[in-house]
């Protein structure tokens, strides 16, 4: 057998209703990709992680497929040769319709399914460890998905049914309905931004049903043969060798393997948003339509082309990935969908070879297949096989084959293994075969066992990724790798910039933490402010770990029990380690619970005092659930009577609607909350009763005014900002998100124009609400239920802030005078201020180097007068001191070490750091 094979004769005559039957399975495979992506959106709100509510979503979607293709192929082939004249095209037609119709009412009902199953869940999640609760949730996946799913499976053995068949029709069904799915994830990509969740499903949902309908019209009025069946339709029962179905369900488990791969790297290169999934999951059917479309028009052998091309253009797109991604760092783009369309593009450049080749086995196996004589029907057991193979392929993948080997690993495995399957899927001759077959057979196979150590040499050699400053991410450039760890769930890099600062990153290019001073001091107040709220708190939750900064707020209350709940256990081994010199040794004095946010609030039975919410990226996808009604409400529950829960946003990160979205959410579950700021991060403050900020921040443990970061009460009091008031309109609901759809479209807001224009950039359109919004003095001090004595430093606190506010719009705005005339303004009315101070520090800082008077008496000490810990006039200090050989310097060094623990310069004498 070989796959030069002749093609017998085509049938005489087609059904009438062919065309449309192709444009029929189109629309299927447009309406069950939209589905896919939709269900695990679905999921993703309900693991809390992309990559396992992708995975659980693909591995019952295709268990599904695999499955439904299979049953349906056995009942049909019986029927076939029981009764054929039963079960004409136009049988098959109706018995689409049914199923196309009996998918789109489950669509509907899929969701008050999944919200009656939520409270379920949330109630197992007390009994069950995190890696359980994931693994019922994976369980409760398949089971809900895989019925839908099986039904769409079998829609493909009964359109080929309902066709006259030829060797060249499996590779165009196959295209058809790939290409379909291409279209239907980039439809998902429009229904999502435009109407939400919810609203996409609807629309999808009533698409399916017109295909529906659509089919039952076509069952009404196909034309068929006299004998009830297209001629040249074989008989719908044959039987396929077990070691093909076994190679070609290892073909599918492979692709799998690159899909999750490609959607976790690439996802990372081009930022992690919806959107981009999306795109990744579109230009990937596009190129498996792509491969099937060319296979079924080529008479050409294809058993040495498919496996050695996919393999060698999946190592070429790891090897090209450093370059590549430095490339796409570089461009910039005025819209959304412009980045989308270029990226997609880039995309195709880089995985398209590979998936067209994968998506020409089926046509190139069924032609062999029809050369031995047997039916297409094949066909149909071939693509359960590979559904099958799938599925188990994307349960492998986020198992076992990242947390072993890597992303990169992973991609590297799949390359190899599709060589190696190559050989078990490649032609074997047999006695009546053409003279040339065995001869191109053996060269084939000879081929393939060549290339294969080959291929497992490259893949050794790429299966580490480059590190961030290679891919060229803005915030790694000219860093060092101190230490990376990579799970199925996260991927963290500790690097060191040149002047020794560390940052953790996430995902390659995300930053959750630096070491940088104004973060720390930044970080450190995100615990100050809750737990100086509370007025006697015991016990505090962190809701995200990072890099323990956070955390190392809490340390002025000493008998507080601290607990931090954590998914990464790299971000937890940084904290330990490479960041204990900047969180104060934190972690030995802190419960850290490897978890879920999500199934720890669910799951614990513990209430808190104080609970925080951590800063995040809620434009990537899967995060947005944190800032959702339904764990607002989930952390409510675990709060004492008097407890209090801060959530925390950038400012910078959000539009002034997506923000409303996310006050209004917070709102609904804490109907008295209050707003704090602190630089350009907002605290959402929350608590089941009244909130008296003034009485408890005098309880406040004072020593050496740790607690308050040496700014005093008066300082954390005049950075109040009044309740929440977003208004009436839409919240963020697990099962009808919205911001992650909104937020993606702000890293282009405001491209392409004038930095004169900059004031109606989002983040100023944000702080000039919040200048309006702001209640007077008078009104805050009511609210906060301030003292006559402590009247007086209110005001000033709370005027300063104000003109802090002030300051950030005009520089903004590029009005400098103005920015710096507000800023000393400011100073005037709070000198405590922090961010004011270092403000006002940071210009006169800059000011002074740029007309040389640094090295001048008074100069450095007039700045370290207004904001003691700024780390340039500190080193300049230091600087000056020794070299003027003055017995001050080794008290200057001190101050620069302890304002800068990781400072390269200062702790290169006489300090080894991690």
């Amino acid at each position: 057998m070989g796959d030069t094979a002749q093609e017998p004769a085509p049938p005489e005559t087609a059904p009438a209703t062919v065309p449309w039957l192709f444009l029929l399975y189109f629309l299927s495979g447009a309406t069950g990709l939209a589905y896919e992506v939709l269900w695990a959106r679905m999921l993703t709100a309900q693991f809390g992680l992309s990559i396992f509510g992708v995975a659980a979503t693909v591995a019952a979607f295709l268990l599904g497929l695999g499955g439904g293709a299979l049953l349906a192929q056995v009942i049909l082939g019986k029927r076939a040769g029981r009764d054929a004249h039963r079960w004409p095209p136009q049988r098959a037609l109706a018995g689409y319709a049914v199923v196309e119709l009996l998918v789109a009412i489950y669509a509907l009902a899929l969701p008050w399914i999944n919200a009656a199953a939520s409270p379920l869940l949330d109630a197992a999640a007390a009994h069950l460890a995190w890696s359980g609760w994931c693994t019922l949730q994976g369980l409760i996946a398949v089971f809900l998905l895989s019925l839908p799913a099986a039904a769409i499976g079998a829609s493909f053995p009964l359109v080929l049914h309902a066709l006259s068949w030829s060797t060249a029709l499996t590779g165009r069904v196959y295209a058809a309905n790939t290409a379909g799915a291409a279209a239907g994830a980039l439809l998902c990509l429009a229904l999502l931004a435009a109407l939400g969740w919810s609203g996409a499903l609807r629309v999808v949902a009533l698409t399916g049903a017109g295909a529906a309908a659509f089919a039952y019209v076509l069952s009404r009025t196909a034309i068929a043969l006299p004998d009830g069946r297209p001629r040249g339709a074989p008989a719908l029962g044959a039987e396929v060798s077990a070691r093909l179905l076994v190679a070609y369900g290892g073909a599918g488990a492979c692709a799998l393997m690159l899909e999750i791969g490609w959607t976790r790297l690439y996802g990372m290169v081009l930022l992690r948003t919806e959107y981009v999934l999306a795109v990744i999951l579109s230009v990937y059917l596009l190129g498996t339509a792509l491969g099937s479309a060319l296979a079924a028009r080529t008479q050409r052998p294809l058993g040495l082309a498919v496996p050695l091309t996919a393999c060698a253009c999946t190592l070429a797109g790891l090897w090209a990935l450093a370059p590549f991604s430095r490339w796409l760092q570089q461009q910039s783009f005025e819209s959304l969908a412009g980045a989308l369309a270029f990226q997609a593009l880039a995309l195709g450049a880089c995985t398209l070879p590979a998936t067209a080749a994968l998506g020409a086995w089926l046509p190139a196996l069924a032609r062999r297949l029809q050369g031995d004589g047997q039916p297409a029907a094949a066909a149909a057991l071939l693509y359960g096989a590979n559904c099958l193979g799938g599925a188990l392929g994307a349960v492998f993948t986020v198992t076992l084959a990242i947390p072993l080997f890597g992303t990169a690993g992973c991609i590297g495995l799949a390359a190899v293994l599709i060589l190696a399957l190559g050989l078990a899927l490649a032609p074997q001759s047999r006695p009546g075969d053409a003279p040339q077959s065995p001869r191109a057979d053996a060269w084939t196979r000879r081929t393939l066992l060549a290339a294969l150590p080959l291929a497992l040499a490259a893949a050794w050699m790429l299966h580490t990724l480059p590190a961030p400053a290679q891919l060229g991410a803005g915030m790694a450039g000219g860093s060092s790798v101190l230490f990376a760890y990579e799970d199925a769930l996260t991927l963290n890099h500790v690097i060191a910039t040149p002047d020794g600062q560390r940052t953790l990153l996430t995902d390659l290019q995300h930053m959750d933490a630096s070491s940088d001073p104004g973060a720390v001091a930044l970080q450190a107040d995100q615990a100050r402010l809750p737990l100086l709220l509370h007025p006697g708190p015991r016990s505090v939750l962190f809701l995200g770990l990072g890099t323990g900064i956070s955390a190392s707020g809490s340390l002025p209350w000493p008998q507080l029990q601290r607990t931090a709940v954590e998914i990464s256990p790299g971000a937890v081994r940084a904290a330990a380690i490479w960041f204990a010199p900047v969180n104060g040794g934190v972690m030995g004095r802190l419960r850290v619970v490897h978890d879920d946010a999500r199934h720890f609030l669910a799951a614990t039975a513990d209430r808190y005092d104080v609970i925080i919410g951590d800063l995040f990226h809620p434009d990537l996808a899967g995060m947005s659930n944190l800032l959702s009604v339904e764990q607002f409400r989930r952390a409510r529950a675990r709060l004492t009577d008097s407890g209090i829960f801060a959530q925390w946003l950038a400012l910078n990160q959000f539009d002034r609607e997506s923000l409303h979205i996310v006050l209004r959410s917070f709102q609904q579950v804490f109907p008295d909350a209050q707003i704090f700021l602190d630089g350009a991060h907002m605290a959402m403050v929350g608590s089941p009763q009244a909130i008296s900020a003034a009485a408890a921040l005098r309880a406040a443990p004072t020593k050496d005014d740790a607690a308050t970061g040496g700014e005093g009460t008066a300082t954390w009091l005049g950075r109040y900002w009044g309740p929440v008031a977003a208004g009436v309109g839409a919240v963020q609901s697990e099962t009808r998100p919205v911001i992650e759809f909104r937020l993606p479209q702000l890293r282009y807001a405001g491209a392409g124009t004038a930095a004169a224009d900059q004031t109606a950039s989002p983040l100023a359109d944000i702080l000039l609400e919040l200048l309006r919004q702001r209640p007077d003095a008078a009104q805050a001090a009511r609210a906060l239920g301030v003292s006559a004595s402590e009247q007086p430093a209110f005001a000033g606190a709370y005027a300063a802030s104000e003109l802090a506010v002030q300051s950030w719009l005009a520089e903004l705005a590029a009005d400098t005078p103005r920015a710096r005339q507000l800023v000393r303004l400011g100073y005037e009315a709070n000198p405590r201020d922090r961010w004011i101070a270092s403000d006002l520090a940071d210009d006169l800082y800059e000011v002074a180097r740029a007309a040389g008077n640094l090295p001048q008496p008074g100069a450095l000490e007039r700045i370290l007068r207004i904001y003691p810990d700024h780390v340039g006039a500190l080193r300049a200090l230091w600087q000056r001191e020794r070299a003027a050989g003055r017995p001050d310097a080794p008290a200057a060094l001190q101050r620069l070490r302890m304002a800068a623990p990781l400072d390269n310069e200062a702790g290169a004498i006489g300090v080894r750091l991690p």
